[in-house]
């Protein structure tokens, strides 16, 4: 996936939490734009981050049940520090609460043990098939490269 915000999952509790690290390098494309002369990765790819680690916690959680994971609200969002080429965002996020369709996780993006970002996020889970019965395809295929993508940031991690 082109816009990947983690680099490596740590830790993966499914039911629970994940811990993965997005390392910010120099030579990422949007910081020519975000700022030239003071170059911060955006906010919102910081938010990406929560997400997509939130997401992969989902997807370990439900086996791979939904092939479609939505953002439905980011609550209480706050940003508590920039995050330049060279350091390192470590996310947190843990269940809150969960129903059939939809999760609530608390999420945090720490820099040095300081908080950067944090945000309650509610996550709806769905099915393209569910809509249209025609795209039953697509949901498999959304599965499994789901799954590659968690096997490649789960790659060397400690056994729990």
């Amino acid at each position: 996936m082109r816009f990947n915000q983690l680099d490596k999952i740590t830790e993966l509790i499914p039911g629970e939490k994940i811990v993965a690290v997005r390392h910010v390098h120099d030579g990422e494309d949007y910081l020519r734009d975000h700022f030239p002369l003071f170059k911060v990765m955006p906010g919102v790819l910081m938010l990406e981050a929560l997400f997509q680690a939130s997401c992969c916690l989902i997807q370990a959680t439900d086996d791979f049940r939904y092939s479609l994971l939505v953002l439905r609200e980011a609550r209480n969002v706050k940003f508590g520090d920039f995050m330049r080429p060279g350091q390192c965002l470590t996310i947190l996020a843990e269940f809150q609460k969960t129903t059939e369709n939809c999760v609530t996780l608390k999420a945090t993006g720490l820099k040095d043990g300081n908080v950067a970002v944090s945000a309650k996020l509610i996550i709806s889970k769905e099915d393209l098939s569910s809509k249209d019965p025609a795209l039953a395809h697509l949901d498999e295929f959304m599965r499994e490269s789901k799954r590659q993508v968690l096997e490649k940031l789960t790659l060397g991690m400690a056994a729990n």
